[in-house]
């Protein structure tokens, strides 16, 4: 599967020209990485639940190899509200981002996953054959225990980090859903029925 275009836009945005070495943070299928790729960069992904993805090594964000200061640029694609332990893994990030390197972040901010976007959310996944609805603020609850929210990642990239406030967005569409709910949700996040549960960062190294 391609990744979604806005995020690939973002990125691109926000990285330093190719051959730029880029440690990409919870990798997945690699589709982003390839992406990066093809555009002439130098990509080291990695996720530790990889599981034979191509071009994507399966360790974890503190695990990561490499000397200090070895990568111009990181990105991390609705990965860091999952990383355990949250403090040592940014500072293992922090160690290998070169100073004046950038970061660029795309998270899900489970922080703003109220129930207005819970109810949302499942009725949309319940339309699509893939939930119940009847299972919406369980769901929400138990999502908000087991994320790092946005404003937490953002506090443990701070001390080797200059980043600016996070940039909300949709994100709920993402989320197994449509591509064409973006306009639906963006719409409701506007006329405030909504909260924007995504969120953009671009940071660089100290």
């Amino acid at each position: 599967m391609a990744p979604d275009p806005g995020v690939v836009a973002f990125v691109r945005a926000a990285l330093p020209p190719a051959p730029a070495r880029v440690l990409e943070v919870g990798a997945g299928r690699g589709e982003l990485a390839a992406v990066l790729r093809e555009a002439g960069y130098d990509v080291v992904a990695i996720d530790p639940a990889a599981d034979g993805a191509p071009g994507v090594d399966p360790i974890a964000l503190l695990d990561v190899a490499g000397d200090v200061r070895s990568f111009d640029a990181a990105v991390a694609v609705v990965s860091l509200h999952h990383v355990e332990p949250l403090a040592e893994s940014c500072a293992r990030l922090a160690a290998v981002v070169r100073p004046g390197g950038v970061l660029a972040i795309d998270e899900f901010d489970v922080g703003r996953f109220d129930e207005r976007a819970a109810v949302w959310q499942m009725r949309q996944r319940a339309a699509a054959g893939m939930a119940h609805p009847d299972h919406e603020t369980s769901w929400s609850a138990d999502l908000r225990d087991h994320m790092h929210p946005v404003a937490e990642i953002r506090a443990a990239l701070l001390p080797a980090f200059d980043l600016g406030e996070p940039v909300p967005g949709p994100y709920l569409y993402r989320w197994e859903l449509h591509p064409a709910l973006r306009a639906v949700e963006e719409a409701l996040i506007a006329a405030g029925e909504l909260p924007a549960t995504g969120a953009r960062l671009v940071g660089i190294r100290r």
